[in-house]
């Protein structure tokens, strides 16, 4: 669906790939200008030209969004490239399953990167949007934002964190003319999960968490992303819209 975005800028961390990718295409193709971001300087270029083969207008700005520095500099950068911010999706994050959470290390890593990271980038992306005189911004929580998992208390806080932080912003800046609001996916089909999920048993197993009997697609979680940032969701804020093909409805 094309939004009707032409004029508007849009910012987009962790889009390399997976969801961050396909949100950062689908602004483009509703018209806005996008500043792709990531830590993978390769994919990030690989974002930027499929947007402009399309026929979009997009740049690229190295941004580990867990230093402040640099993400001020990405905003400063997509003000100097475009002029002005209207969107942002903070999709920049990290799960590592497997991983010991539980240890002093693992959970820093995981709420410095999933969380710290979200302040920061809302931050300076708000005080660019109160210049443009409003503006939309949706963080990527989890469904994991929103029930508990014995085996990533880090990445569950982290990502709780998240849902917290968004609805705090988003009665923070209601009158200021900024909607805040998160998506709290699934399982999608991302190369975050594609290591694992080429091992059959355990994709059947991933699949056989959503009532729906499959993984999401990026454009899936994409398509929830553009449509909190239009008009057509003028009124919603402060919402973590669960895009999970019913697993946290049993």
């Amino acid at each position: 669906m094309n939004y009707g975005f032409e004029g508007k800028v849009a910012l987009v961390t962790g889009a390399s790939g997976g969801i961050g990718r396909a949100s950062a295409l689908a602004f483009a193709a509703s018209g806005a200008s996008v500043m792709v971001s990531d830590v993978q300087d390769e994919k990030g270029a690989e974002t930027v030209a499929l947007i402009e083969q399309a026929g979009g207008n997009a740049a690229y700005q190295r941004c580990d969004v867990s230093n402040e520095a640099e993400v001020d500099a990405l905003i400063s950068a997509t003000l100097a490239q475009f002029g002005g911010l209207d969107f942002a999706h903070n999709n920049a994050g990290i799960n590592r399953p497997g991983s010991d959470e539980w240890t002093t290390d693992d959970w820093s890593l995981s709420i410095h990167v999933n969380l710290d990271s979200i302040m920061f980038c809302m931050r300076a992306e708000i005080a660019a949007m109160l210049e443009r005189g409003g503006g939309a911004i949706v963080n990527t929580a989890s469904v994991n934002g929103l029930v508990g998992n014995p085996s990533q208390p880090a990445y569950v806080a982290s990502k709780h964190g998240v849902v917290g932080i968004t609805r705090s912003a988003a009665l923070r800046y209601a009158k200021e003319g900024i909607r805040v609001n998160a998506i709290c996916p699934g399982v999608v089909d991302t190369p975050m999960v594609e290591q694992i999920a080429k091992i059959p048993q355990y994709r059947a197993a991933m699949e056989a968490m959503t009532p729906m009997g499959r993984m999401a697609k990026p454009e899936e979680m994409a398509s929830a992303v553009l449509w909190l940032c239009s008009d057509q969701a003028s009124f919603v804020t402060g919402h973590p819209l669960v895009v999970d093909g019913g697993a946290t409805a049993i």
